[in-house]
C-alpha cells in the first residue's frame, strides 16, 4: 500500500498557539480511519492541519508522497464538512450543490460538460439520492443533507475523503443509512478519514481508530486493540470538554469512487 497522508511530529494551531502537538501517523490507500475524542481535544485541529486550513507550527505533512506545501492538486482531497454549512437561506437543489463539487475539475471554461453531469448523477446515485436531485436541500432531513455533502465531495473524484462529524445530530435510523452509504464507498476501496465523537454505526467499517485527547494522539490501532484498551484510553475524559481548540481568527478526471464498480475487484 502507498501512503495517502503522512504526519511526522506535526504540530498545528492558530497564530502562534499550538493546539495539537507531536502528531505522527500514516493513512494508507484504502484505509478507513476514525479520529475519535472529546470536544475540544484537537480532532478538528488535526483535520484542518491536513487540509491546510490552520497553521503548521512544526513537523512534516506529506500528501500523496508530496510535501503538503508543494501539493498543487488539492482536489485530490475531498472534504465533507458538518451539515450546518448548508445554510437554509440558500435556495439550491441537491443537484446544484453536488455540481459545485465539480468546480475544481472544470478548467478554464468553467462550464459543466456532459461528462461532468454524468459524474454528478452518479454521485447522487451512490449516496441514494438520485430521486431527490431536484429537491431543495433546505427541505431535506439532516441525514439527507449529510449525504448531499458526501455526494458533493465525491463529484470532485478525490483520492481521499475527510469527513467532519458525518453522523452528529441525526437520529439512529439516519446514522445507519449513512453507514450503508459509507459501506458502499468502502467496497470501492475509497480512503476515508472520519472525525467523530462516537463510533456508533460506523464501527464495522473501520480499519483503524485514532484517539486524540488534550492536544495529543493517545492511541492509534485497530478495532480489536481499541476495544481491549478503551477503558484505559478514555478513563475519565469521555464526558469532559477541553478548551484547547480555538476558533480561527478572521482572515486565517482521475479514477475514483464513481468509476463503474465490479464487486469482484476495485474498478475496471
Amino acid at each position: 500500500m502507498s501512503a495517502i497522508i503522512e504526519l511526522t511530529d506535526a504540530s498545528f494551531g492558530y497564530g502562534r498557539r499550538p493546539v495539537l502537538t507531536g502528531a505522527s501517523l500514516t493513512v494508507e490507500r484504502g484505509e478507513v480511519v476514525a479520529v475519535l475524542g472529546p470536544n475540544g481535544a484537537g480532532k478538528s485541529t488535526l483535520m484542518k492541519g491536513i487540509l491546510g486550513l490552520n497553521h503548521r507550527l512544526g513537523g512534516m505533512v506529506t500528501l500523496f508522497g508530496t510535501p503538503a506545501d508543494e501539493l498543487r492538486d488539492r482536489a485530490r482531497i475531498g472534504y465533507v464538512p458538518q451539515r450546518h454549512t448548508l445554510s437554509s437561506s440558500v435556495r439550491a437543489t441537491a443537484e446544484e450543490i453536488v455540481e459545485s463539487g465539480r468546480l475544481p475539475r472544470l478548467g478554464w471554461h468553467g462550464r459543466l460538460r456532459a461528462t461532468d453531469r454524468q459524474i454528478v448523477c452518479r454521485s447522487l446515485d451512490l449516496v441514494g439520492l438520485a430521486d431527490r436531485a431536484g429537491t431543495e436541500v433546505s427541505t431535506l432531513s439532516g441525514g439527507q443533507q449529510r449525504r448531499v455533502l458526501i455526494a458533493r465531495a465525491l463529484a470532485g473524484q478525490p483520492d481521499v475523503l475527510i469527513m467532519d462529524e458525518p453522523t452528529a445530530g441525526v437520529d439512529a435510523a439516519s446514522q445507519h443509512v449513512l453507514a450503508d452509504v459509507l459501506g458502499r464507498l468502502v467496497e470501492r476501496g475509497v480512503t476515508m478519514v472520519i472525525v467523530t465523537h462516537e463510533l456508533g454505526a460506523l464501527r464495522s467499517l473501520l480499519s483503524r481508530i485514532i484517539v486524540v485527547d488534550r492536544g495529543r494522539i493517545v492511541f492509534d490501532g485497530d478495532r480489536e486493540r481499541y476495544a481491549a484498551r478503551r477503558g484505559l484510553i478514555h478513563h475519565d475524559h469521555d464526558s469532559h470538554h477541553h478548551d484547547l481548540e480555538l476558533t480561527p481568527p478572521p482572515g486565517a478526471v482521475v479514477h475514483g469512487p464513481l468509476d463503474p464498480f465490479d464487486p469482484r475487484g476495485r474498478t475496471p
